[in-house]
């Protein structure tokens, strides 16, 4: 496994079966078999120290139903405990491989203490040659925004959602900074490495319940379609470049209508573009997103207002990003980072006040390798959601603390 901290990261999420970032190898006749994962649980501490009126779509923490403003709570960072399985082989000229993968949870808040069910990200197949690339089909995580979450340095940790006590992850910067690339059934193709520069294409599951309108739910009608082109280089300076796109045919269902009639189907379309960069010790990332009726948070989210009268949709401009700088401290390993992110929402005629503005996000981060496999992890993250109304603002504070240990 490699030994630093984002790749790692990434190993653990992507699950790519190689020899430079496997868990614990297995050889098995023609196969060769991969264990991976990691298990990680922070302690959090939550403020919620300002609540005005309601924002709808906020990410700040608000005080609970007793209106406690101070909440504490033991779970999983942004990255859930994971258990991967991965095998490739070659046969017939082709690099094969499959991974499967399941994420429990370290933490609930039932009495029982065990109703929270595992998720299941990963179940797909690849098959390729390094001349010609390689093809996927499964489930596996989303390719817009894909390398947004992957830059994130929260994904060690905790960053926005530490106020949730007994979920099976927080936000990290899902929601200030930008849009969460999920886990989707897809199909799609990956060039060769040409020198650093790769490219992916792909065809994504139709959901259900893509977005949520008053009185019912808006769903996808066709294959979404996702890519990004991608430049990596290496050397005394070394770093990443992208850029990433979305685009998918969104209706609502018909008994949203007070009259019946058939709603307008919109499109929702994004694109994004990063770059992060490291020489001696400092990393830079930079992002930014942009999209017409791909809302905020989750793809889709709050990306349109539909006239329950007669079926209009009007989409919703939303825009985002986020600035993180980091420093690994020399002979110490300790990586250092200071990160601020917004994720903007505009409205249209008609929107209430109530509806979410902005949700934005700094993060204040410590991560030390304790061991090669373990890293100790401190936050403190500030979040504020404002509504379209200066009367409708919530802000909370966080302090978490805890260890993430990849295998």
């Amino acid at each position: 496994m490699k030994t630093t901290i984002k790749l790692a990261v990434a190993s653990a999420l992507v699950a790519a079966a190689t020899s430079a970032n496997a868990g614990i190898v297995i050889p098995a006749g023609d196969w060769t078999l991969d264990i991976n994962g990691n298990v990680n649980a922070y302690a959090t501490w939550t403020n919620s120290d300002r609540a005005k009126g309601v924002v709808n779509g906020a990410i700040a923490s608000t005080p609970d139903a007793a209106g406690e403003k101070n909440t504490q709570g033991i779970n999983t960072g942004l990255l859930p405990a994971w258990l991967g399985f991965s095998g490739k082989t070659r046969q017939n000229d082709l690099d094969v491989a499959f991974t499967i993968s399941f994420q429990p949870n370290v933490s609930d808040n039932t009495g029982a203490g065990d109703n929270n069910t595992p998720l299941n990200r990963q179940a797909f197949i690849t098959f390729g040659d390094k001349s010609w690339g390689s093809i996927k089909l499964g489930k596996d995580i989303g390719i817009f925004a894909q390398d947004a979450i992957l830059n994130d340095m929260t994904l060690l940790g905790v960053g926005g959602g530490a106020g949730n006590s007994g979920t099976a992850t927080t936000l990290g910067g899902i929601g200030t900074g930008y849009i969460y690339a999920a886990w989707k059934g897809q199909v799609a193709y990956t060039s060769p490495n040409w020198n650093g520069f790769s490219f992916t294409a792909g065809i994504t599951n139709p959901n259900q319940g893509f977005g949520s309108t008053t009185g019912g739910s808006l769903n996808q009608d066709r294959f979404g379609f996702e890519g990004k082109v991608q430049y990596e280089f290496a050397g005394d300076v070394s770093g990443k470049v992208w850029a990433s796109g979305a685009s998918y045919d969104v209706t609502a269902d018909t008994s949203v209508l007070l009259n019946g009639s058939v709603t307008d189907s919109y499109k929702a379309n994004a694109f994004d573009i990063g770059a992060n960069i490291n020489v001696a010790g400092f990393g830079l990332t930079g992002y930014y997103y942009d999209g017409t009726g791909a809302g905020t948070t989750i793809f889709g989210n709050l990306g349109a207002q539909i006239n329950t009268a007669t079926g209009q949709a009007k989409r919703r401009d939303s825009n985002g990003g986020y600035l993180q700088g980091t420093y690994t401290i020399p002979g110490v390993g300790t990586k250092i980072g200071l990160a601020y992110g917004i994720s903007k929402l505009d409205n249209v005629a008609g929107d209430a006040a109530t509806l979410v503005e902005s949700n934005r996000r700094y993060t204040v981060g410590a991560y030390h390798p304790l061991t090669k496999h373990l890293n100790l992890v401190a936050e403190y993250n500030n979040i504020k959601s404002e509504g379209q109304s200066s009367a409708n603002e919530y802000q909370s504070d966080s302090i978490s603390a805890g260890a993430i240990l990849f295998f």
